[in-house]
């Protein structure tokens, strides 16, 4: 990333820490993100999921209707991110 665009994600990402109410939360979400870009990011959730219940990356292509490069893709964010995504999983699941 250029030093400006860092600093504008660093800017959004310091932003959300400081939120306590989830509204806010999605109202910049929602400012900031198609309704694709939450989608995407709604299917990349579940296809971290789906991986760890043993669900294979075909499987999970044909039942979210992503293309495999996308379940791929969740798959190295997955063992690059174990720690963070497990964290995010823990929400989800409840």
């Amino acid at each position: 990333m250029t030093n400006n665009t860092n600093d504008a994600y660093q800017s959004l990402v310091q932003h959300l820490t400081e939120l306590t109410d989830s509204q806010e939360i999605d109202a910049i979400l929602a400012a900031l993100l198609t309704d694709k870009e939450l989608q995407d990011i709604a299917n990349r959730v579940r296809i971290f999921d789906l991986l760890q219940q043993g669900v294979t990356q075909r499987a999970i292509s044909q039942q979210l209707g992503v293309g495999i490069a996308t379940v791929s893709r969740g798959a190295k964010a997955l063992q690059r991110q174990e720690e963070a995504i497990n964290k995010l999983l823990q929400v989800h699941r409840r």
